[in-house]
């Protein structure tokens, strides 16, 4: 069952596109995942973030991709790394998950209306 919440409420989560701008091994993760420093602009700066995507995609494929993430989380301690934001993402059939990004290049740190 979905819990309905106000629009009021929706506008309390802040969304924001950044730019992926450098990816390291997590080894430390209990589930395989990247260390990922995301750039959201002027105003936010560059952000940390965890993330449970090692499936689809290696280092390679995630620098300079645009992404969507919740900006305005505590910050959270995974093992050694403390992530700022939550990166965005789908889970597949299988369950791995897949990536939330714009169609198109963004302005980096917009906003998801």
């Amino acid at each position: 069952m979905t819990t309905e919440i106000s629009f009021d409420d929706f506008l309390q989560v802040d969304i924001r596109v950044g730019r992926i701008v450098r990816v390291e091994p997590f080894p430390e993760a209990r589930k395989p995942a990247w260390k990922l420093w995301i750039d959201f602009g002027p105003g936010l700066g560059e952000k940390k973030s965890s993330a449970q995507i090692t499936t689809h995609y290696t280092a390679d494929d995630l620098v300079g991709r645009q992404v969507l993430a919740v900006v305005n989380f505590p910050p959270r301690q995974i093992g050694p790394f403390r992530s700022e934001v939550l990166t965005l993402g789908l889970a597949d059939a299988e369950g791995a998950i897949v990536l939330i990004s714009p169609e198109r290049d963004v302005p980096t740190g917009a906003r998801l209306h």
